[in-house]
């Protein structure tokens, strides 16, 4: 088979691709239905590949090209698409038995790297200063560059007691660094419950959204004294399953929609609060920042559009996507999203993330606390929390 022959093969292949997953960049007057725009969009391909052919400096590897337009093209979609060579999918099946044990980072992507999401509290990473926002340049000398993220939560995994190295760019600088931790278990704090306002107000603050956190928030709820308000916070929170976050969310929402899941090729699901899973008309209060995520942003959402209580914090992350696993023949594979889920009023988290009705920036005594760097003299005293504290006034306001 001649070199141009497979150029051409090799572009019209990529070129299919690229229509079945984007569909249409049509000009001004031309068709958007992927079909009418599948020839034009090929011929596009294979001209700007044939200029690659004709005048780059170098006589290109095209299996290198096509590996990168694909990585490229799985990426321009969402953090969680991904394509995976066949030795990047072996690596990926052969890690899924390492071990379970972590560092404390819940991580997405973000301009092609790993992105810190949240920081589990007392955790090693915490222990090393990492906050939401940092990036993971590589985990063990592999850059995350183009990784999956699949494949970041899996290299981030292994046994208890096990070290691992990352290699970070901090949202504050722009210096890599290196940072080594010993993986261990159990790493989730325990469910923190307060009394404020002469034990008038419950704070929780669950951390996560596993099925076991569910049940104790819902036990707390359920054992409360009447005339009780509600302070649930969520910031940091990006662990738990969507069926959890939901079932968090009808424990406050006795009717309506809580959430849907839309897809191009899926029946699309709305999901209704059940009656006999409600547990509370309390007035409540939920508190968000940048590192909530996934099964949180669901409760948030479906608190705020059903206006069933406040949210008050920072935009979230952004985190809400189903993900199915197509195998190609050469043993690669393709991770897609193939359905996102909605708030009640139809904003995809994943694209719109939760936007509070009460935006309040996280006060800087609690920024200085977690980077170490409070003043000697305030060490001793309390820690502003402006999110915390416009929570307790707005639940102070409503009547029990």
């Amino acid at each position: 088979m001649s070199r141009n022959f497979k150029h051409v093969v090799l572009g019209l292949a990529a070129a299919v691709i690229l229509v079945i997953f984007l569909g249409g960049f049509a000009p001004a007057g031309v068709s958007s239905h992927p079909l009418d725009n599948a020839y034009q969009q090929m011929g596009v391909y294979e001209e700007v590949l044939h200029k690659i052919q004709a005048d780059y400096v170098t006589v290109p590897d095209l299996a290198d090209v096509t590996t990168g337009a694909l990585h490229g093209l799985l990426e321009s979609l969402d953090g969680d698409s991904a394509y995976l060579t066949p030795v990047e999918y072996k690596q990926y099946l052969a890690h899924q038995n390492d071990g379970t044990a972590q560092v404390g980072l819940i991580v997405s992507s973000r301009a092609g790297y790993a992105t810190v999401v949240s920081v589990v509290p007392d955790s090693p990473a915490a222990g090393q200063k990492i906050q939401d926002g940092d990036m993971i340049e590589a985990i063990n000398g592999q850059s995350t560059y183009n990784m999956s993220v699949a494949m970041v939560r899996l290299l981030l995994q292994g046994q208890a007691g096990s070290k691992i190295t990352l290699r970070m760019i901090r949202a504050q600088s722009i210096l890599p660094v290196n940072l080594t931790m010993t993986r261990a278990d159990n790493l989730a704090p325990a469910l923190e419950v307060k009394q404020y306002a002469n034990n008038n107000i419950l704070y929780i603050k669950p951390y996560s959204l596993t099925t076991h956190r569910v049940d104790e928030v819902i036990a707390k709820l359920k054992s409360m004294p009447a005339n009780t308000k509600v302070l649930l916070d969520l910031r940091d929170s990006a662990q738990g399953t969507e069926a959890d976050g939901l079932r968090l969310a009808n424990a406050f929402i006795q009717s309506g929609t809580l959430a849907s899941l839309h897809g191009q090729t899926l029946a699309t699901k709305v999901f209704q609060a059940k009656p006999e899973d409600f547990v509370t008309h309390a007035p409540l209060v939920v508190l968000v920042n940048h590192g909530t995520a996934g099964a949180a942003e669901i409760v948030a959402g479906a608190v705020l559009d059903d206006k069933r209580g406040d949210v008050v914090g920072d935009p979230t992350f952004g985190e809400g996507a189903l993900v199915k696993t197509i195998t190609l023949p050469d043993g690669a594979a393709v991770l897609l999203t193939v359905g996102k889920y909605e708030t009640p009023d139809g904003a995809a988290i994943e694209d719109k993330a939760i936007t509070p009705n009460y935006l309040v920036d996280e006060s800087i005594d609690s920024y200085l606390a977690e980077e170490g760097e409070l003043p000697a003299s305030e060490k001793n005293t309390p820690i502003q929390d402006d999110q915390l504290n416009k929570g307790l006034s707005l639940l102070q306001q409503k009547k029990a």
